[in-house]
């Protein structure tokens, strides 16, 4: 009898915590305060994939370091996450870094780096298929005196999936991100915007195909304010049989901008590892992110 009543009892308490648990989870959904996000971990990248990217490294950088470089890369995702395109992006700046001794990488995903103290020890920022990110406005200020200060952005492929709700930010990444109809399945046509620029060296004065996932950009997307490096080629028939939601047909996928005393360096190419594992387009994001430090002249002004 006695344990009869036990049980009864521990399986009341039982319901009543699953009941206030419940009640909690409805009260943080009411209130808009959404559960944060599982703690993500990059995944490893295969052997035979590792091999790939290693072996596309650029042997030698294209201006030397005015100075030691320290270089700090940020892949935190709060939205979609990009788990190929991060471990193939992180590892192969770390190596590009290593190789060419352009830079040293720091590797983080946690908010707590972006405070002007651990800022000022850095030349760059990258932010690596960041989505959907949550900074305070004191990390927002933080990042914003950093660049305009005289130091360096530079944004792969998703770092344009933020700061909907942060004017300031999105204008200094350059564009919002409004889709990607050219889906990651497929292999599309890129055009050099100006083929005698000294950031688009790397592909030797020829447009060229990649299997990726590209997006399209709205407000404050716009070429008034930033030097376009690379399109879509939308002559070719399979890049240009896709209906894009732009009317002008602008589909940049690659741009540089001044922002203050510093520079923005943007690249929409890197949805997967893959895409790390060409030659070509490592040895263009070496070269933008020489030009988001400072130690590599390119031209960055406006050109319609």
């Amino acid at each position: 009898m006695r344990n009869m009543l036990w049980q009864r009892l521990w399986t009341g308490m039982i319901v009543l915590a699953a009941a206030v648990a419940v009640s909690c989870v409805n009260s943080a959904a009411i209130q808009g305060q959404a559960a944060q996000p599982a703690a993500q971990e990059v995944p490893q990248l295969s052997p035979a994939d590792l091999e790939k990217i290693e072996a596309a490294i650029p042997a030698k950088a294209a201006a030397a370091p005015k100075q030691p470089r320290r270089v700090l890369v940020f892949w935190r995702c709060e939205g979609f996450f990009h788990g190929s395109g991060i471990a193939g992006g992180n590892k192969a700046l770390e190596l590009m870094g290593q190789k060419t001794g352009a830079f040293q990488v720091d590797i983080a995903r946690d908010y707590d780096v972006f405070t002007p103290a651990n800022l000022a020890k850095y030349d760059a920022v990258v932010l690596n298929n960041t989505t959907g990110l949550k900074m305070s406005a004191e990390q927002q200020q933080a990042l914003l005196d950093f660049v305009r200060g005289g130091k360096g952005l530079v944004g792969i492929h998703a770092a344009t999936d933020n700061f909907y709700n942060w004017p300031e930010g999105a204008g200094m990444m350059g564009g919002l991100f409004a889709g990607h109809p050219w889906g990651g399945g497929g292999t599309w046509a890129f055009k050099l915007d100006e083929p005698d620029h000294s950031l688009v060296r790397a592909f030797g004065g020829q447009g060229f195909k990649l299997q990726d996932e590209i997006y399209q950009f709205k407000d404050p997307y716009t070429r008034a304010d930033r030097r376009v490096l690379l399109s879509l080629d939308l002559a070719d028939k399979a890049t240009g049989d896709v209906k894009g939601g732009r009317a002008d047909n602008d589909y940049a996928v690659s741009w540089i901008k001044n922002v203050g005393q510093g520079r923005l360096f943007y690249c929409s190419l890197g949805h997967a590892q893959n895409v790390f594992q060409n030659a070509a387009v490592n040895q263009f994001y070496l070269d933008g992110i020489q030009f988001a430090i400072g130690d590599l002249a390119a031209d960055a002004t406006p050109k319609k």
